[in-house]
């Protein structure tokens, strides 16, 4: 390969780096050409991709972004698994494919800027995805006023209750 392709292959890592806001390295020893495409099909649902990279053009890529701290990792043949929405849901689908696949092992990871372990990255892939959480968290909103009308129309409610029995009082002392 020759200096400039390596430069343009450099330059276009370093660009969808600073997009990503997930990475996760993983090790990929003895995967086929069909299960490397099943995975790269699963993460391209979850607006993610795979890329293998030779480690000293990833470490040249990673410098000034967030992946510069797992630069240590660059030590094994690498393929590089970079989110760009939703985190939770590009984990979901590495480590559903890693369990299915052993040969896939992943290794370590980044979040905004901060590192993760393959075990915090397992923890990342179990919570819900962005969707439900933010549809429990609609609801928790909607039940807040929900509840205080309920409380509020009580007030009223005890006082039409008690002029009612007020009412039937009255007519049963004049029957």
């Amino acid at each position: 390969m020759d200096r400039r392709t390596k430069q343009q292959i450099v330059s276009e890592l370093q660009e969808k780096l600073k997009q990503a806001n997930l990475g996760v390295l993983t090790r990929f020893n003895a995967m086929n050409v069909e299960k490397m495409e099943a995975l790269r099909k699963a993460l391209r649902k979850n607006d993610a991709e795979l890329k293998v990279v030779k480690n000293t053009l990833l470490g040249i890529a990673s410098k000034q972004t967030d992946f510069e701290i797992l630069s240590d990792h660059f030590k094994w043949p690498v393929a590089v698994v970079l989110g760009y929405k939703d985190p939770v849901g590009a984990t979901k689908a590495l480590t559903e494919f890693a369990k299915k696949n052993p040969e896939l092992e992943i290794k370590v990871g980044v979040l905004d800027g901060k590192m993760l372990s393959s075990s915090d990255l397992t923890a990342l892939s179990e919570l819900p995805s962005r969707e439900v959480l933010l549809g429990k968290l609609v609801s928790v909103m909607a039940a807040v006023p929900t509840s205080l009308v309920t409380v509020l129309s009580g007030v009223p409610r005890g006082f039409v209750q008690v002029l009612n029995a007020y009412a039937e009082q009255k007519k049963s002392l004049n029957a």
